[in-house]
This record gives structure tokens, sequence and C-alpha cells, in this order.
């Protein structure tokens, strides 16, 4: 029996939006294995060159108003889109399992609703905990009734979903201590398309590149790497660049032009077909987590990285999951927020000794291949779904049985 089953996030391709990058490497795995897949998304300001297509998905565009980079023109594309993916979850075949992720913030309540009203599993996917990660850099206040809605739904999802799945160890005990049971959790990391991502050949040029791809956000540290940057502004051995967009890279921009800092290159956000080759330039990669954040998200940049064969230079908190991964994997290295002092002299060392970076970037790309690759990566995922397949098709038996009213048969939604 064919297994339904229906994916909702805002983003997904030609969006360039690395959420609808794995959602879609989930859904052709899925698609791959027999399962009727239908996704439920929006269009984006991500969309960029090299768009990708996905086979044998059934693709909902729902119609919601312009992703914006305004407060509030995100929360009316967020709730317009809320509002229509309710409308496509609640129509069309009826899946046997509903994925969310959280791009919009609480599109668990759509998945809630396709669980109670078309008796289907509940999977979530939380990229970022919300409101926490809100709460965390200060965009709402803890004790604020904002906070506390937000937070009381969420969790009222969390409790009644069939399965959670998070990014981390960290993101596993902040739920815990919401009071989810932690039998449901299941931590599954995010990953990079080794395949796709190689490791490209760099002639050396007797400059050490340092490189920040992807969203320069709230939940990322600046303030260490632009001390850092003009402390070494007059070193020819370093270069910093930066590829894409975000929230803080204006004012970073600013920074640097204000400083005078002619060390430092922006780009715009990377083509899908393009990636390589610019992971390809760098010799050590960027990537940082403010303390605030702790608990509620994972950096994913670190995944393409080590599929390009990058050493990675983690700016955050040793507790992150992040930097359980580099050090773990002995692929880069970790310093806390604000101790610029350390980059400093870690950069330093590294310009002097390159053999370092080549060992790292060696460990990085095989640890890519062992534990974080697709199809390594996809596999987490899909495991959770089936579990949550298993248990609908075992009610589903159960309804079937002589002597049983389908319509009395009960049915309870994450346990």
């Amino acid at each position: 029996m064919t297994m339904r089953i229906l994916l909702m996030n805002q983003f997904f391709p030609p969006d360039a939006a690395p959420t609808g990058e794995l959602l879609a490497d989930v859904a052709e795995r899925l698609a791959d294995e027999g399962w009727e897949v239908r996704v439920v998304c929006g269009r984006s300001a991500y969309a960029a060159d090299g768009q990708r297509e996905v086979a044998q998905v059934r693709v909902s565009r729902a119609a919601a108003l312009p992703f914006g980079r305004g407060r509030v023109a995100r929360v009316l594309s967020y709730g317009s889109f809320l509002a229509a993916a309710l409308y496509r979850g609640l129509t069309g075949p009826r899946p046997d399992v509903v994925l969310t992720m959280t791009t919009p913030p609480l599109l668990c309540l759509v998945g809630r609703a396709v669980q109670a009203l078309r008796r289907s599993r509940h999977v979530m996917w939380e990229m970022d905990l919300y409101p926490d990660v809100a709460v965390g850099l200060g965009v709402l206040q803890p004790g604020a009734w904002s906070a506390q809605a937000l937070g009381a739904l969420a969790d009222a999802c969390r409790r009644r979903a069939d399965a959670i799945i998070v990014l981390g160890d960290c993101m596993r005990r902040r739920l815990a201590g919401h009071g989810i049971p932690e039998e449901k959790i299941e931590v599954a990391d995010n990953w990079a398309d080794g395949e796709r991502i190689r490791p490209l050949g760099k002639q050396p040029s007797g400059t050490l590149n340092v490189l920040y791809a992807g969203n320069l956000g709230l939940p990322h540290d600046t303030e260490t790497i632009q001390r850092v940057m003009e402390e070494l502004r007059e070193d020819r051995r370093f270069r910093f660049t930066f590829s894409g967009g975000g929230s803080r890279r204006a004012a970073l921009e600013a920074f640097c032009r204000a400083r005078g800092l002619r060390n430092v290159e922006f780009l715009p956000y990377c083509g899908r077909d393009q990636q390589a080759e610019l992971l390809g330039r760098a010799d050590v990669g960027l990537v940082t987590q403010l303390p605030g954040s702790l608990g509620c998200l994972v950096p994913s940049k670190i995944y393409g990285l080590m599929a390009a064969g990058k050493p990675v230079l983690f700016i955050g908190p040793r507790e992150a999951h992040a930097a359980g991964v580099i050090l773990r994997e002995e692929c880069g290295w970790q310093a806390e927020c604000g101790d610029w002092k350390t980059v400093i002299a870690l950069l330093r060392e590294l310009a002097e000794r390159p053999g370092l970076l080549q060992r790292a970037g060696h460990k990085a790309r095989e640890a890519l291949l062992r534990n974080y690759g697709r199809g390594a990566g996809t596999a987490r995922i899909a495991a959770v779904i089936k579990r949550a397949a298993a248990q609908e098709a075992q009610r589903k038996a159960a309804v079937a049985r002589p002597g049983k009213d389908k319509l009395e048969e009960p049915f309870q939604a994450g346990g």
C-alpha cells in the first residue's frame, strides 16, 4: 500500500533557502522509495541561479504575500502563508503523515489541524525553537504575553505531535525543559550533499581566505569578527569574504566602510551551482552563534564547509552542537564570542602552518562522508517518518478488522 506524506514549509526549490533544499532532499528520497509525496510551500525572495527540479513530487504553491525583510512585512507574509497552507492541508488527498518545519513559526498549528481533522500522523522538524530563539535574542521579552502565548501554542503542538525532530542534543535538552516527553524527541543532524559539493584544488596564494557563506542574522556574532578584521587590517596575509545576506549584513558592511577596511569582500547569495566553487576558494570557513540562541538552533553552514573539505572556525559557545561536531571530528576550532585575541592568534598560526589547515580539511571531508552526507542525513529523517507511518498503518489495520465500526474506532494522535 502506497503511503502518502504531506511536507510543509514556506521555502522549497527553486527557492534557495537551506530549509527548502533539505526538505527537497527528503522529498526525493521518499519519492524514490515509493511514497506519494506532496509539498505545500510558498514563494520567497531567496530564489537564485541554478534552479533545482524535484521529480516525482507534487508541489502546491500556496498564495501568500511576498516574503519581506521588515518585521511587519515578514509577519504579514507568515500569516498569509499559514492561512493558505491550512486550506491546502485540509484539501486534496488525505496524508498518512504530515511533516511541518519552522518557517514560518507556528506552522505546527497547521500540522496539528491536519492531524486532528484528517486523522494523520504529525511529525515536527524543528530547525529553530520558537519562541525561545526570539526571547534569547531579545526580540521578545521573556515575560511578555506574546512570548507566553506563542510558547503555549508551540508546546501544545509538541505534546500532541507523534514525533519531533531536532538538530542537536542542546535542542533536545531545551525541549525536555519545556516538559515535552523525551521519548518523542529525535536528534537528527542536518547534512550537505557530498556528491554535489566536492573539494577543489586550491593553489597556494600566500593569503589566508576566511569565508562566511550564508545568512548573517540575529543569531550570529559579528562584533568579534569585526574586531578581528580591524586588528588584522594591515596584515596582507588575511582576507575575509562574506557571501549571502541577512539582517546583520548591512551593519557589517557599514562598519567596514567606516573603518576603511580593505581586507574584506562582500558577495551576494551564491547560487546552488556556484556553491562548490565559492567554498573551494576558502582556506577556512567561519561560522558564528551568539550564546542567546544556544539550544534554539544549530548552524547548518558547517556541513557545506565539511563537504568542500574545509576546516571550520566556530565562534560561539563550546556547549553548542556545532562546536561538539567540529571538536569531536577534529575538523576545526572553537572560540567564545568576544574572544577576539584567541581568534587572531589562531589565524596567525594557521597562516604560518598551512599543514594544520590541510589535516583539518581532510578530516572534515571524511566526517561528512561518514556521518553528515545526504544519504545519511535523509535516512535519519526518513526513519522518523516511517515510524510514524507504521503507527498509522497499524491504526488502519485495526479499523479494517471485521466487526469494527470504522467511524467508532478511536484515534489517539500523539499518544
